[in-house]
């Protein structure tokens, strides 16, 4: 955590000198410059209000040009130059007004106390800015007691510190509560630890336990113990801090996960595949146009039992007699032709589609007749409060991962929805909130797939049913507008390209003046808290995934905290 020289925090290092609520505030700072970064945060106490603000930008000025082109210190005793540098040169910030907050009279005021009466019941909250303070109300960087006002008190039930304010390391935190009623967004350039915030993320709400987690990890990083590609250290899996309440499911029979025996193995049985589940794999296996007509073609003629149908069909043909004696060739009886033929279905449409689905055919996790419903057992876990990861073992292609996590999702999206109007019509349990976390975002809710996926399906209606996901992306300008536009909360490490910067800003107050915020973050370990789930913008600097981080999330020490964090193991 970075220390500023200012040792009070109260200290005012400024005061302001105009702007206004379109352009944002302007303050004549009153101390180095080097004391204040881009991105602080600071607060403007005004009569019966306080004004919270983001520092967007620092400007040199001077009262005339000559006197900043003019090197007098060369010239001038030092003490001399000193001051009239003090009254000639200046710097200004540029404020992002955020919040306002009414705080009433002067406490210890007889007006004081009849304000505080009046609002015991319902303390004042803060607001939207409306109105403006006046020239010269002094600005200060903002102490722990206005973080806690605004992002939370740490100590509170359901607020989590994702970070620290990067001039006085102040607890920055997200309300856990909120966060998960609406979908969110965990963005960065490659290698600026978007993984890591996100297992810290994903260890806050596991420990919070008011909502289920389903992981689609693609890359086998969440569940067991990894070691990381730069560092060579061990990263801790959560399946090691969350025994008993993370299971860690791995795709296919016989799969191993970091040579790692998962809970259960997750088969899909071949009834379980709808012809929508393949028009969604459309760009990968390069079907054709005619794909949709075949697929309601073999829907109509075997129901659920199309897949396996299709696949037991040959290309073979055989020579047979006709009336005249001559010997003619003609499909086998069993072959895709011969059932193109009686369904209307044009055979080499069909016997195309036949080709592109031998990548699905062979996979060995597509089985006739599971020996376990693993799908269900999936569900299961979930309605019961724990947390499942999804792990892609060797199917790590996107075919896989495009094909097993919407299905997947599907599934869970109709036991949800069923849940969700019982809850509504009759009084039954409330169903469980889920979060369903989704790597490489951009492969399932680019423009082309959106409207087909399930994903999309969650992230623009399923908030009422109680699901809501959470994105992973390196690339979210790749990501459909109209999903990003349904994102609540959006925590964003360092990004290069320009588009990926407008996309994360979208819909956004003030996103001119964020834009070169997030570009100048630090590669690593900072990131820009935006959008719903956040009272304003904030860059902060992101907790460290260690072992001290585990220490504070459980608590260290003490026959109580052993016995809390056995609690939290789930024995």
């Amino acid at each position: 955590m970075n220390q500023s020289s200012i040792t009070n925090p109260q200290s005012t290092i400024g005061y302001i000198v105009g702007g206004g609520l379109k352009e944002n505030f302007r303050a004549r700072l009153t101390v180095p410059s080097q004391e204040v970064q881009e991105g602080a945060f600071v607060v403007i106490p005004s009569g019966d209000w306080q004004f919270y603000g983001l520092v967007t930008d620092l400007q040199l000025g001077a009262t005339d040009p000559r006197f900043a082109d003019e090197q007098s210190e060369n010239r001038l005793p030092p003490a001399l130059a000193q001051a009239l540098h003090g009254q000639t040169l200046f710097t200004n910030l540029e404020i992002l007004p955020a919040l306002m907050l009414e705080r009433g009279p002067e406490p210890g005021s007889p007006e004081y106390k009849a304000w505080a009466a009046e609002h015991a019941q319902n303390p004042p909250r803060p607001l939207p800015v409306k109105t403006v303070p006046p020239h010269h109300a002094p600005v200060r960087l903002a102490s722990g007691g206005d973080i806690a006002e605004i992002f939370g008190d740490p100590s509170e039930k359901g607020k989590f510190v994702i970070g620290y304010t990067r001039e006085q390391g102040h607890p920055v935190c997200i309300d856990l509560d909120k966060f998960v009623q609406r979908s969110a967004g965990v963005f960065g350039a490659t290698g600026t630890g978007k993984s890591f915030l996100t297992r810290i993320v994903l260890a806050g709400l596991m420990h919070h336990a008011r909502a289920s987690v389903l992981v689609f990890d693609m890359h086998n990083e969440y569940g067991f113990d990894d070691t990381a590609s730069d560092t060579g250290q061990r990263v801790i899996g959560l399946k090691t801090k969350f025994a008993s309440r993370v299971r860690v499911v791995g795709l296919g029979p016989k799969a191993l996960i970091r040579d790692k025996t998962p809970d259960f193995n997750l088969k899909i049985a071949m009834a379980d595949i709808t012809p929508a589940d393949i028009e969604l794999l459309t760009g990968e296996l390069a079907l054709r146009e005619t794909t949709p007509t075949v697929l309601h073609a073999l829907a109509a003629s075997f129901g659920r039992d199309w897949f396996r149908r299709f696949k037991a069909m040959n290309r073979e043909t055989v020579e047979i007699e006709d009336e005249r004696g001559k010997t003619k060739t003609v499909p086998h009886p069993d072959s895709v032709a011969a059932w193109a033929a009686l369904a209307g279905v044009h055979p080499l449409a069909a016997e195309g589609l036949h080709d592109k689905l031998r990548r699905l055919f062979d996979k060995p996790y597509i089985v006739e007749k599971p020996a376990a419903d693993s799908v269900a057992e999936v569900v299961q876990s979930l309605e019961a409060g724990r947390h499942v990861i999804l792990s892609f073992g060797q199917f790590e292609s996107d075919l896989d991962y495009l094909f097993v996590s919407n299905l997947l999702t599907r599934k869970i999206r109709e036991v949800w929805e069923k849940k969700t109007n019982a809850f509504r019509s009759s009084g039954k349990d409330e169903p469980r909130q889920l979060v369903i976390v989704v790597e490489e975002a951009h492969k399932l809710l680019n423009r082309e797939m959106a409207a087909q996926t399930t994903f999309s399906t969650i992230a623009r209606e399923m908030r009422k049913y109680y699901v809501t996901l959470l994105i992973i992306d390196q690339r979210p300008s790749q990501i459909y507008d109209e999903v990003m536009s349904q994102l609540g909360t959006r925590v964003s490490g360092w990004l290069g390209d320009e588009d990926d910067i407008h996309a994360v800003l979208s819909g956004l107050a003030g996103r001119e003046a964020l834009r070169g915020m997030l570009a100048r973050l630090q590669p690593k370990e900072e990131v820009l808290l935006l959008g719903w789930g956040v009272p304003m913008p904030l860059p902060v600097k992101s907790r460290r995934y260690d072992d001290a981080f585990w220490r504070e999330l459980f608590g260290a020490g003490g026959k109580k905290d052993e016995a809390q964090i056995l609690k939290e193991l789930g024995y």
